[in-house]
């Protein structure tokens, strides 16, 4: 069987400004207008989308194509449990102890001055867990910096 490339979808209220969130947080890029647009509000206006129809969809991916695409799209409900399937981002891979904690203790600090909030601290449980960092991004989806 062949290899399925993925995106991940989030559901969400305002996906362009997820979209960024997720560009800053992971060094992803907004999705390119179609070609001979120089942006998407000009596609949008030549594609006869109604100006308060434009902000129901979002992409971004990662430049350098190794991660997935990540597309967001407007629904009417909020979001009312914890997710089921969470991203983590790896923001210290191969560190360990106190030099695991404070990089990911760094990396909290960035993405909450972006608009995640933090949730709580998991130390290091050897040999089981190196230690991880929960938050929710600017809409409450959980994350973990791992």
């Amino acid at each position: 069987m062949d290899v399925r490339e993925i995106q991940v979808t989030f559901d969400c209220a305002d996906p362009g400004a997820l979209a960024g969130f997720w560009c800053a947080a992971l060094g992803y890029e907004l999705d390119a207008p179609p070609p001979g647009f120089d942006t998407w509000d000009a596609a949008l206006e030549a594609f006869g989308v109604p100006p308060d129809q434009r902000n129901t969809r979002s992409a971004c991916h990662d430049p350098t194509r190794a991660g997935p695409r990540l597309f967001f799209q407007v629904v009417p409900e909020g979001k009312s449990a914890k997710n089921r399937v969470h991203l983590d981002v790896r923001a210290a891979p191969g560190l360990q102890g106190e030099e695991r904690m404070a990089a990911l203790e760094a990396e909290a600090e960035r993405l909450v001055a972006l608009g995640a909030t933090r949730v709580e601290r998991h130390g290091p449980e050897p040999p089981l867990s190196h230690g991880f960092l929960v938050l929710q991004d600017p809409e409450g989806n959980e994350l973990c910096l791992d």
